[in-house]
């Protein structure tokens, strides 16, 4: 016996938990025999992920426009870049991807000679990536009032460097200054020890001209009185400061004195081995720079960097200059 219609209706009942509408065929067919599910979505949830469609939609849009945008900003200033900068551009990196650099004391160090060449032979080697220079002269060996300061008021007076640069210091007067050869052993026996040096005579006169023209550009005001009816005296000339009326040198004139190098170099010599300093020729520093750099760089272990395209001729010194840009490694 078939079921009637109100058992079937009774007997389709709605399971929990799933947005489905049963219904009997016979509302559907004329067959009461069996009953068909039909899906059906509310209304709410269709209007929500009709939304969150659209939102992801305007999401990955701005995306895509926004990394358009960038792209050509960024071609952008690499092209107006390239106009400005026609030999190589200069990467400017923050400082806290190298968190390594730091101010160390000095690996080598320009100890002399007065009057020899000593910034021009400092501002050579900076043309290397790989150098770094300390500003000025920094006087810590030779000074008492300095040196009583201690290494870390020195080291501190370093620029910053990192791993594998060389930070150079250079203090003519540490030469001449006898407690210095010493005080720089305490600090580094290890140390590479740079000194140029010139034809003696040339470089005395050179000496005598800084001297006088220093004590010309004097202040009236530092200088004694001079009695009305006393005439000032000129200034001597080299020869007369130079050489005595008998004709004997005046070894004790300084100018005369420093270039005679082996009064100090042997103290020198004496707290560290020869192949821990280098001599430097300050006549061919000038005549050919080149060369005499290259030499200095393989003492001090760097790789040659260097060459004829950082110089050029000074038509109104008649001499070399070394370029100022420095090279960047690339």
């Amino acid at each position: 016996m078939s079921p009637t219609k109100t058992e079937a209706r009774r007997g389709c009942v709605r399971p929990p938990h799933f947005d489905i509408l049963w219904l009997p065929r016979a509302a559907l067919e004329t067959d009461p025999s069996d009953c068909v599910v039909v899906v059906g979505v509310s209304r709410p949830r269709a209007a929500l992920a009709v939304l969150a469609v659209l939102l992801l939609s305007l999401f990955l849009a701005c995306h895509l426009i926004y990394d358009s945008a960038l792209s050509g900003l960024r071609r952008g200033g690499q092209s107006h870049h390239s106009h400005q900068l026609p030999h190589r551009p200069v990467l400017v990196l923050p400082r806290r991807l190298y968190p390594t650099a730091a101010r160390r004391l000095p690996q080598a160090i320009i100890m002399g000679v007065r009057k020899c060449g000593t910034r021009a032979l400092l501002e050579m080697l900076y043309l290397h990536p790989m150098v770094q220079k300390a500003a000025g002269e920094v006087h810590f060996f030779d000074r008492d009032e300095n040196y009583n300061k201690g290494l870390e008021w020195y080291r501190m007076q370093m620029p910053h460097s990192y791993p594998g640069q060389i930070t150079i210091e250079k203090s003519p007067s540490y030469f001449v200054t006898p407690e210095v050869p010493e005080r720089i052993r305490a600090m580094n026996s290890s140390i590479k020890l740079l000194l140029i040096v010139r034809e003696p005579v040339t470089r005395a006169i050179s000496d005598y001209t800084q001297l006088r023209a220093n004590a010309v550009a004097a202040s009236p005001s530092s200088l004694p009185p001079v009695a009305p009816n006393v005439a000032a005296q000129p200034p001597k000339s080299f020869e007369q400061l130079a050489v005595f009326p008998n004709g004997t040198i005046n070894e004790v004139y300084r100018p005369l004195a420093i270039s005679v190098y082996h009064n100090y170099l042997h103290r020198w010599l004496e707290a560290f081995p020869r192949e821990q300093i280098l001599i430097v020729n300050g006549d061919l520093l000038i005549e050919d720079p080149v060369s005499q750099v290259q030499k200095i760089e393989n003492f001090l272990g760097l790789e040659p960097r260097i060459g004829t395209h950082n110089f050029y001729f000074n038509e109104t010194k008649d001499s070399t200059a070394s370029e100022t840009r420095r090279q960047t490694g690339a």
